[in-house]
């Protein structure tokens, strides 16, 4: 995959464009890692810094992380509205990168200099602890830090993947190859990352210094800005080709206002069929799903034609082009649907988990050192890492020889292994907190405070399905991120990235739910609760079957919408992009 393969031939200017995907995917990715390595970390221990720093109450500090995190994925959404509307992802991540590296330097003061925290606590001489509280100005200063966080994702999560596979050419075997592997190899990094921040960075901010726990994550984002921008003149900068989501509104509004249309015989020749000279969107082939959107495209007595051959009023005659670009919108929102309830085992292996490994023997061998409860999720991420490089070069390859797809198997079919090794995780799930249980009722070996007794069962008795749930993330996860670039119309491609955090976010407000639910009907039957504080006097095991059971649902709709959903195609078989509109580094932006 040389740098001669992914040019562009063209007989425009030589320099226009040259895709330079193998030179710059090192430093796309670098910028995502060290942004990982720099806010994981933090925001991860960010509940406990609040609580013994800025000494919140728990349910302050848990309420406030709670709207960071769902503003955080929220905002990916503008993000990618503003990159794809107006900004273009080169300039939306720029602009996000700074103020990322603004956010983690004003956290870096709120620790490092006294007045931009509380005192710390005092002891009186009645023994009595008394822990101020911040001041007005003392908490703006750490919301402002925030903000600038929210921003920084907002930006960077949307627009990194797609701004990356942007450096690929899709018209070459090599491009797509190399568009594969980029996103493999992405979430590859993008784990490490995690692990790295979660044990190195968080053990500096809890048991060194959080001023220096602090200080890290801020230089490691200044590095990400310096990284990113070392590679702007090589860097493919694709322009934004207006609202998308204006456009997709329009379509809806014209279809509307001529639904007392009759649909035409043969729509792909009658439909009104004006092409964009210049866009960046691949010419769509017709599809005869969701007709009703084919009525924008009708040409009635009352429409006028510019003289260039576009629509005088674009809310009254859309395109077909227009209309085929939301039809893959509408398409890819059942497939969204599924991977959201997908998203609920894998929350059980970040939560239950965690109090499973409470209440188990957690020492390592016959040492008297117990590994952290927490830390049991690093066994995802081992899983994950080690699959990835071995499904990117040796499954693909040989699976690709087998079917002759670019991709060894098709991104549903990837998905939905995914989904059904979930169902596995959450079996295995069930039947070790049965057996953990079990041992902690018959032969405890301590007892664990506020929580219950020990169970002998080896805490290593989790590891099976933290790791079979870290298999299920690379085939699911890394497919639906994959799928959402490939599928969106190329304009509304950080729109389609962002679908990944808005389904993180739905899935954990879904998960509270059915915890929420599940705690308030069982605590009041005669089992008793199925989740109470001490696991042995409960049923996690019987939530664990009910999410497999919730899976399995999924996955028979997720086989249904798979069946019936429709790839996207263009006309030709090669995907057809304006290079006027695409520009290497020596132009402007």
């Amino acid at each position: 995959m040389d740098n001669k393969e992914n040019a562009v031939p063209t007989d425009q200017e030589p320099e226009v464009v040259q895709y330079r995907g193998v030179k710059a995917m090192p430093l796309v990715i670098g910028n995502e890692t060290f942004e990982k390595l720099g806010t994981t970390g933090t925001l991860n221990n960010f509940l406990v810094y609040l609580t013994t720093v800025f000494n919140m109450k728990s349910i302050t500090a848990t309420t406030l992380i709670n709207i960071f995190n769902g503003t955080t994925n929220f905002a990916t959404l503008i993000g990618a509205f503003l990159c794809d509307t107006y900004f273009g992802r080169y300039k939306t991540l720029g602009f996000a990168s700074v103020a990322s590296f603004l956010g983690m330097l004003v956290l870096t003061l709120t620790a490092a200099i006294p007045k931009l925290h509380p005192p710390n606590c005092e002891t009186d001489d009645n023994n009595t602890k008394t822990c101020p509280g911040p001041t007005p100005w003392q908490t703006a200063f750490l919301l402002c830090g925030l903000g600038f966080l929210v921003v920084g994702a907002g930006g960077i999560r949307p627009c990194n993947l797609a701004f990356g596979a942007d450096q690929f050419n899709p018209n070459t075997e090599s491009g797509k190859r190399g568009i594969n592997s980029f996103f493999n190899w992405y979430y590859f990094t993008f784990t490490f990352a995690m692990m790295v921040s979660l044990t190195v960075i968080v053990y500096v901010q809890s048991d060194v210094s959080w001023a220096w726990g602090l200080a890290i994550p801020a230089i490691l984002m200044f590095l990400s800005c310096i990284v990113f921008f070392m590679g702007s003149r090589i860097y493919v900068k694709v322009k934004p080709d207006g609202s998308a989501l204006t456009g997709a509104v329009r379509v809806i509004v014209a279809a509307i206002k001529k639904r007392r249309l009759e649909l035409p015989e043969q729509p792909w020749l009658s439909l009104f069929n004006h092409k964009k000279t210049l866009s960046i969107n691949s010419n769509l082939a017709y599809t005869d799903q969701f007709r009703f959107l084919d009525k924008a495209a009708i040409i009635d007595p009352e429409d006028k034609i510019n003289p260039d051959g576009s629509a005088a009023n674009p809310w009254r005659l859309c395109s077909m082009q227009q209309v085929e670009e939301v039809k893959c919108l509408v398409r890819v929102i059942p497939i969204w649907i599924s991977a959201l309830i997908y998203y609920v085992a894998t929350t059980q292996q970040q939560t239950y988990v965690v109090f499973q490994a409470l209440q188990s023997d957690r020492r390592l061998g016959n040492t008297n050192f117990k590994i952290p409860a927490a830390t049991y999720s690093i066994f995802t991420m081992i899983g994950l890492t080690i699959w990835i490089p071995i499904y990117d070069q040796i499954v693909v390859p040989a699976l690709r020889r087998i079917t002759g797809k670019e991709g060894g198997i098709t991104l549903l079919q990837r998905m939905g292994f995914g989904l059904i090794l979930s169902i596995i995780t959450m079996l295995v799930s069930a039947i070790v907190e049965e057996r953990r249980r079990t041992f902690a009722i018959r032969s405890p070996v301590g007892f664990e405070e506020k929580r219950g007794a020990i169970s002998s069962l080896s805490g290593f008795w989790l590891v099976p399905q933290l790791t079979l749930i870290g298999f299920s993330e690379a085939f699911t996860v890394i497919g639906n991120v994959e799928f959402y670039y490939k599928q969106f119309p190329e304009n509304m491609r950080s729109v389609g990235a962002s679908f990944l955090f808005v389904g993180f976010a739905g899935a954990s407000y879904f998960s509270g739910f059915l915890i929420s639910i599940v705690h308030h009907f069982t605590t009041r039957s005669a089992m008793g609760d199925w989740l109470p504080e001490d696991l042995n006097k409960g049923k996690l095991d019987y939530f664990y079957y009910l999410v497999a059971a919730l899976e399995v649902i999924n996955l028979g709709c997720f086989i249904a919408f798979a069946k019936w959903y429709k790839y996207k195609q263009s006309d030709s078989s090669t995907v057809e992009v304006d290079m006027k509109n695409m520009q290497s580094g020596k132009h402007h932006v």
